[in-house]
């Protein structure tokens, strides 16, 4: 049952009226031009007039036609890999204001026989949210971004579109005690980052964002708007982990807030190999998934004039003193000093964490580009579950080297995330793990010799750290899209067996769970890219 209760009268209209429009203009869906006409004559149908939106019946809907088209459609793409002049461009994009736009969007997709993409934030490491080699409509979800606090439930309710920047800054607003669980990214769209895992730095306290989430509403591949109550347990249970595009569209989420102090602590210490990073980085494996939970240090591996720096970057839910007296305790050989330390409310660490300047202010978080990516971008993951020797590092930091442009993030794991079960969210990477990899590089110049030669790169490190990460499967994380692990064909056909072979990777003994519930509320396969969830029959 949906949650709106003009709905079942709305969409029996449309759909009534989608078959009427159909046999007084027969479509061929081989035929683009009938696709497109059909698409226009669904949207435009009264039937999805809704006297509580507060804007046109199907939001702003853009053509190649309009003068806009190239400035919506750019506005939120982040790497400039997928904006290059023979990058697939959408039908047509909507951007919604209301539920009601959402609801449209899918209706008329699946009756016109078009792919739906949908983008929340635009960060999908390989454009799956944004990018078809078949004839698709882009649903752009930015619009959608009201947030609502509730500090006496302790729970905030925001839209799929609002970034992770705007919703501390929100919570902040109302609470200097109150954070989220999230990553450190404020441009990230809450939709894909929660829908996907959602990790950062209180991962060690409070574990994910999937699991802090307790409710959700979701558009269905019929149209109804669902909650957690009328979706049912399994399909909340997918969502929260499992990627949200291949089950519906997200319209919001519903989590608790977590408990911050009113000052927390940051530091960014930097190392080099004359310095013994080497021996820093060893012993960092041992401790930094078994140290408070207060505590998060990031490592942070670059090359700089061919030598390599790690930077070990850290959040304390606490007052230098004592964060000093802990690394005293359990990591004295880093030599953290007060000097090193700057203590400043949480808000304003996720500011840190951006590289920020100090002191710069929290409103930075709500910094939107106006203007297209001009950078190239790469990422890959994995998970380690056995301590690198010292052998290991030096013969990694060698090759690292030779990258050049790589970075690589390792985010430790301990705390909460050993505390729950690998099954209670299609997010698998729990106790076993010492800490998860992010690689990274991002580079500025042209040309497809340029792009081939970086992504030849990255793969060659990839390849390169397979001794010293997970196997059987070798894990990696599905918010840190790559394509190179494994992927649907791009004319937008789906099989389990070929989904299952990324599948295992990102979601390991759940996948299978994922595939049942997909098989149970999208039969057909209506939602649908190059990595997602696939039904039995596919």
């Amino acid at each position: 049952m949906a949650t709106s209760s003009s709905l079942p009268f709305l969409l029996l209209s449309t759909l009534l009226a989608a078959i009427v429009i159909l046999l007084q203009s027969p479509v061929s869906h081989a035929d683009l031009d009938h696709q497109k006409a059909y698409f226009h004559a669904c949207l435009s149908n009264k039937v999805w007039t809704n006297p509580s939106a507060p804007v046109s019946v199907i939001g702003a809907l853009y053509t190649s036609t309009n003068s806009s088209f190239s400035d919506i459609l750019n506005l939120h793409i982040h790497n400039k890999r997928f904006n290059r002049p023979n990058t697939p461009k959408p039908i047509a994009i909507i951007t919604a204001f209301h539920e009601s736009h959402v609801q449209a969007a899918v209706v008329c997709s699946k009756a016109s026989n078009f792919q739906l993409r949908i983008r929340s934030g635009g960060h999908d490491y390989e454009g799956f949210s944004f990018v078809s080699d078949i004839p698709f409509i882009l649903l752009d979800m930015y619009n959608l971004k009201s947030i609502n606090v509730n500090i006496q439930n302790g729970t905030v309710l925001v839209e799929a579109g609002a970034t992770l920047g705007q919703l501390y800054y929100k919570v902040a607003k109302t609470s200097h005690v109150h954070a989220v669980a999230a990553g450190v990214c404020p441009s990230l769209g809450t939709g894909g980052h929660f829908s996907g895992g959602g990790y950062g730095n209180l991962m060690r306290k409070y574990g994910l964002s999937v699991d802090n989430i307790i409710d959700a509403k979701i558009v269905n591949v019929n149209g109804d708007i669902l909650d957690r109550k009328s979706m049912g347990e399994d399909l909340f249970w997918a969502i929260r982990g499992g990627g949200g595009a291949s089950f519906g569209v997200i319209l919001s989420w519903t989590m608790k807030l977590v408990a911050v102090p009113p000052l927390v602590t940051v530091f960014k210490v930097n190392r080099t190999l004359e310095q013994g990073v080497t021996d820093l980085v060893y012993k960092w494996q041992y401790v930094a998934p078994k140290l408070d939970r207060d505590l998060f240090i990031r490592l942070q591996h670059e090359v700089h004039n061919k030598a390599v720096q790690v930077s070990f970057i850290g959040e304390f839910l606490g007052r230098t003193d004592r964060l000093l007296s802990l690394m005293k305790e359990s990591f004295p050989e880093l030599g953290l000093r007060k000097s090193d330390c700057l203590e400043l409310p949480w808000v304003n660490s996720t500011v840190f964490y951006t590289e920020g300047p100090i002191g710069y202010p929290a409103e930075a978080l709500l910094f939107e580009a106006k203007n297209p990516a001009q950078v190239y971008f790469k990422s890959k993951s994995d998970f380690v579950k056995k301590i690198i020797s010292k052998e290991g590092l030096q013969s990694i930091w060698k090759k690292f080297i030779e990258s050049e442009i790589i970075v690589m993030q390792w985010n430790p794991y301990g705390g909460r995330m050993w505390e729950i079960p690998a099954s209670a969210t299609p997010f698998p990477h729990r106790a076993g793990n010492l800490f998860l990899i992010q690689y990274y590089m991002i580079w500025l110049q042209d040309g497809e010799d340029i792009t081939n030669r970086n992504l030849n790169v990255s793969r060659s490190m990839y390849e390169f750290m397979t001794p010293f990460v997970s196997k059987f499967p070798r894990e990696a994380f599905h918010n840190y899209r790559d394509r190179d692990i494994g992927a649907n064909p791009s004319n937008g056909t789906t099989n389990v067996d070929r989904a299952r072979i990324y599948g295992a990777k990102f979601f390991r003994e759940n996948f299978d769970r994922l595939v049942k519930v997909k098989t149970r509320v999208d039969p057909e396969n209506f939602f649908r890219y190059e990595q997602s969830i696939p039904p039995q029959k596919y």
